[in-house]
């Protein structure tokens, strides 16, 4: 084992609280562009609903489908469905939903009332090919439907 020289720790110390200050502000950098994201989204989501409400198509009651995609359960919400599948959707307030969850008894009976999430510019990001659209798209098509046949 070979003595340290003066110097070698104090430079370790002073790198690893570079780092500790890079990665920290790059954390901020992300959640900064995560908001910024979320924001646009909202806002496309208002003039939206705005949209729809004026012209159509009719919101429709929403429901919740359980992860295994076998049952579905009723929800209080009343809005559109942004994607075929309708797992995602936003209701009347412009509030954007995921509605999936766990298979639940009690939900059969009494229904289950989803939390909104922080929406997103591209439904299904990260998805295989074909799977992912962005918001504005999906909003465009919602409107483009017949009045009434809602996504």
């Amino acid at each position: 084992m070979r003595p340290e020289h003066p110097g070698h720790a104090e430079e370790g110390q002073a790198w690893r609280e570079q780092r500790s200050v890079a990665a920290t502000e790059h954390a901020r950098a992300l959640e900064r562009a995560r908001a910024a994201e979320t924001a646009r989204a909202r806002s496309l989501l208002e003039e939206f609903v705005a949209q729809a409400e004026a012209h159509g198509p009719v919101a429709v009651p929403l429901r919740v489908r359980s992860y295994d995609g076998r049952v579905t359960y009723r929800t209080p919400l009343r809005g559109w469905y942004l994607r075929q599948n309708r797992s995602v959707a936003v209701d009347t307030s412009g509030e954007f939903y995921v509605l999936t969850a766990p298979s639940s008894l009690l939900g059969l009976l009494r229904g289950v009332t989803p939390e909104p999430s922080d929406p997103p510019l591209v439904l299904g990001k990260g998805a295989r090919d074909g799977e992912s659209i962005d918001l504005a798209d999906a909003l465009a098509l919602v409107l483009a439907s017949q009045p009434g046949t809602a996504g």
